[in-house]
Parts: C-alpha cells; structure tokens; sequence
C-alpha cells in the first residue's frame, strides 16, 4: 500500500514545485511591472487622507483614501476617462447610500434596499460595468458602517477628495504610454512569427496536422490585435494630456500604422495557413518547392521579428536600423514569391504562391512603402 502512494505522493510534489516555481518567476515580473503603480495608489490614498483628516477635520476618513486606492487601481489602460469613472462611481455611491441613508435609516433591509436602487441608478446612467459595481459597493458600505460623526454628508466630501487626487495624480504623473502598446506589440508579433513557422514546419515535414494548428494560432490572434489597439487609444489620450509625453506620439503613431497592416498580413496568413494544409494533404508540391516555400516562410518571420524589434526599440537609431533591417529583408524575400523562384510546377502549388503574396505586400507596407511601391517590389506574373 505504501509502495503505491510513493508515486503519487512524488508526482503531487513535483506538480506543486513546478507550481511554486512559476510563481516565484511570474510574480517577480508582477511586482516589477507594478511597481509605479503601487507608488501612486499608496501615493494617493495617503495624501486624499491627509487633506480631508487634517485640511477638513474629518475623523478617520476612510472614503477618502478608498475612493483614491479605488480609482488609481492596477487598471490595464489608466487613462483620466477610467479614473474619473471610477471616481464618480465612488463619489455617487457614497452619496446615494448617505442621503437614502438619512431618509431610511440604517439596517440590513434598508442597505438591500439601498443597494438595489444604487445599482438600477448606476445602470439608468451608464451601460458600464465599473460604474455600477463601484456605486453599488461604495452605498453599501456607507449603510453598514458606523455613522460618520461630522454630519451625513462628511463621506461624500471624502470621496470626492479621494477622487480628485486620482485625477491629479494621473494627470500629473502618467504611466509611460508606450510600454503596454510595445509589450502587446512584442505579443501579437510573436504569435505571428510563431504561426509562420509552424507553417514551415509543416511543409518541411509534410504535416497538415501542423498547418491546422498554426490556423488556429492565427485565428487566436485577433484578441491581441484589439487589445493593441485599445492600450494606443489609451496612450494617444496620455500623450494629448501629458506634456512630458508629448514627444511620443509620432513614435505611437508608426506603431498604430504598423499595427493595421500587420493585423491584415495575419488575416491573409490565416489564408495561407489553410491552403497549406490543403496541399499538403494532396501532395502538391515536390520536396524541392515545399523546401523553398519553407524557408520564404522562415525568413519572413526572421523579418518580422526585426520589424518588431524596430518598432519597440526605445533610441530612434535603433529603431531606424532594424526597420531598415526588415525593409531590406522583405524585399529580398518579395523578389522571390514567383512559382518559378520557389520551383512550384503544379497548379495547386501557384495557388498557394499567389496566396502569400498579399501577406508580404501588407508586411512591406508595415515597414513604411506605400502600395504601389511594395507592389512593385513582387515579381510580374505571366498573364
């Protein structure tokens, strides 16, 4: 009995040490990326707590410090819209349940009653989900804590004093606007490269199983690419308010072009993908063409990687070289999307060829050629 919960015991302390292990490294990076953040909410509460305890006389003014930790929060996209919503939900909230409060008197009914009309009231003023729990939460904390003793308003005062030194402090003291667009960049390029090499893998191993999972890679992209583009209409708010980012704008705005024609290049990688396992399940193409295909597949994502590496870079010379680097590069691999180039003799083959055409054009097109021009870079097909 003893020998056959040996195992089991030493697979579950393997599982839990990999577990801690995991941890350990993604809580490293949590707490680095958090840092700035942590700085601010603290920041915010004790200073929103100051001012309304020493420069209003409130006692314990705990809103104050909530409605300030609250709205600063560990939000992906920080902007002034999302803490002045916050805020206002704070403030509300406590509002309400102080003034229904005052007219209902303080139990457990009263707060489920209070509660209720706080979250009809929230929804009555906006379709958002942050407003009416923030509204909600703050009412019903006002009814089941003690009375404030500096009169029925005093937490509302405090709440709004929490809330304008979110503000201030997102105003005054904004996250950098390019790190979240750079790291779901960084994200959304690997996931690309990552889908143009299974697709190499596929062809080098004449796998079709391969060329459907690098399809369902490719279709799980279109998260990262909304996500990219939501964290730039964040940063461009940040860079319009905040005069010490200003500089920055034209560097986020050559990442929301790159974004779009990357984001078409993956939906005609998508195409790609699926041909692929079309041909490779009818044996379309010889070794010699599955092999060159293979390595354009390879060398593209070489030069995607590069691309990205340019767009994210932080020095302007870095970033010109590697997109020269890109540019250079998907030039050479434009030259050679021709059946002939890459040795397709078959009619399934040239489909596949022609497919990927389109892809390179919107890559070329990311590294900053107009249409004409990346069209112009791809051999002529005999009509």
């Amino acid at each position: 009995m003893e020998t056959k919960a040996s195992p089991a015991v030493a697979g579950a302390w393997s599982t839990a040490r990999d577990y801690l292990k995991d941890l350990q490294s993604s809580g490293v990076v949590r707490v680095r990326r958090s840092l700035m953040p942590a700085i601010a909410m603290t920041l915010g509460a004790v200073l929103a707590y100051f001012i309304a305890e020493y420069g209003l006389g409130h006692t314990a003014p705990i809103f104050a410090a909530t409605s300030a930790l609250v709205s600063l929060g560990f939000g992906r996209d920080l902007t002034v819209r999302k803490v002045l919503e916050v805020a206002v939900g704070c403030t509300l909230g406590i509002a309400v349940g102080d003034l229904l409060m005052h007219l209902l008197g303080a139990g457990l009914w009263q707060a489920g009653i209070i509660l209720f009309i706080s979250i009809l009231l929230a929804r009555f003023i906006d379709r958002g989900v942050i407003l009416a729990t923030q509204l909600g939460v703050q009412s019903l904390f006002v009814v089941l804590l003690p009375p404030a003793s500096g009169g029925p308003f005093t937490r509302s005062l405090d709440a709004i004093v929490g809330g304008l030194m979110a503000l201030a402090i997102t105003a005054l003291f904004p996250r950098d606007p390019r790190v979240q667009p750079r790291r779901d960049l960084r994200e959304l390029v690997d996931t690309f490269s990552t889908m143009l090499r299974e697709c190499a893998g596929a062809l080098a191993e004449a796998d079709s199983t391969q060329a459907w999972h690098a399809l369902v890679r490719g279709r799980g992209s279109q998260g990262k690419v909304d996500a990219i583009r939501a964290s730039l209409v964040t940063s461009s708010e940040v860079t319009r308010l905040a005069p010490a980012y200003r500089r920055h704008r034209a560097e986020l705005e050559e990442i929301e072009t790159a974004v779009e024609y990357l984001d078409l290049a993956l939906r005609n990688g998508r195409v790609v993908a699926r041909r692929l396992a079309s041909v490779i399940n009818n044996a379309a193409l010889a070794q010699g063409a599955a092999e060159s295909i293979a390595q354009l597949l390879e060398d593209t994502a070489d030069a995607l990687e590069d691309m990205a590496r340019g767009l994210i870079a932080e020095r302007h010379e870095e970033r010109s070289a590697q997109m020269r680097s890109a540019r250079l590069a998907l030039t050479e691999i434009a030259a050679r999307t021709h059946p002939r180039e890459l040795r397709v003799e078959r009619l399934e083959g040239e489909a596949l060829v022609i497919l990927l055409r389109p892809m390179i054009i919107d890559l070329l097109e990311a590294t900053g050629y107009d249409r004409q021009e990346a069209v112009a870079l791809l051999p002529r097909l005999e009509g």
